[in-house]
């Protein structure tokens, strides 16, 4: 069973990474049941293993965490849906670039819901929407900008850390940073894009739509 939970309020990062190893240490021993855990956090700068101190424009803004997850910098805050996943990739195939694939699928699925479609792009992490209302690329490419960034980490072969799905967060927070060192690109959110989605709404889409992506690759016994 996938334990679903929903924090109210704005919850502490170091507490959350501290909430997560310990669920997933649980989970690797067999003492607790994988959680999909939906979170939102006082706004702050997080450093994955791949950050470029470079990429961290203004230091002083907020709060900077270093994580063990994968990838660069990025931006939490309020209006920003985080979804930590703790899964156990391990009894779903040893597969972590299936996995990720599933992560992105799940996004993509969810974004669908309202009428958007997610793109995928070789060489950046994450999920893309076009945007055909800004001026063209350099290279004459419609513009795309990011909506959902994605981070994760195995620890005997249980996920931890996971997604964040832009909702209505201050865009100007990311200015703080290169998010995901990517600099020919910008970043959206569904409100945004025009849409009045809520938080809650984008929770249900997310709780429908991961068991379309990840229900043919659920546990089993050992």
């Amino acid at each position: 069973m996938v334990e679903w939970r929903i924090e109210p309020g704005l919850t502490d990062y170091a507490g959350a990474v501290q909430a997560m190893e310990a669920r997933a240490a649980d989970i690797a021993a067999g003492r607790a049941d994988e959680l999909v855990w939906l979170v939102e956090h006082p706004p702050l700068y997080t450093a994955g293993t791949s950050a470029d101190p470079a990429d961290l424009r203004a230091p002083d803004r907020f709060p900077v965490h270093e994580t063990r997850r994968g990838g660069q910098y990025t931006y939490h805050g309020p209006g920003q849906r985080v979804v930590y996943v703790m899964l156990d990739v391990g009894a779903r195939g040893r597969d972590v670039r299936r996995f990720v694939a599933d992560l992105e699928a799940w996004v993509i699925a969810a974004l669908a819901e309202f009428g958007l479609t997610g793109h995928i792009r070789d060489g950046r992490v994450g999920v893309w929407i076009q945007r055909p209302d800004k001026p063209r690329t350099a290279s004459g490419a419609v513009a795309e900008d990011k909506i959902a960034a994605i981070g994760i980490r195995l620890r005997r072969w249980v996920s931890f850390h996971g997604i964040s799905i832009n909702v209505e967060p201050d865009l100007s927070h990311f200015d703080g940073i290169v998010p995901c060192g990517i600099t020919e690109h910008g970043v959206t959110s569904l409100v945004d894009l025009g849409l009045p989605v809520t938080m809650a709404d984008l929770d249900v889409a997310l709780a429908r739509s991961f068991s379309e992506v990840f229900e043919a690759r659920t546990p089993h016994p050992a």
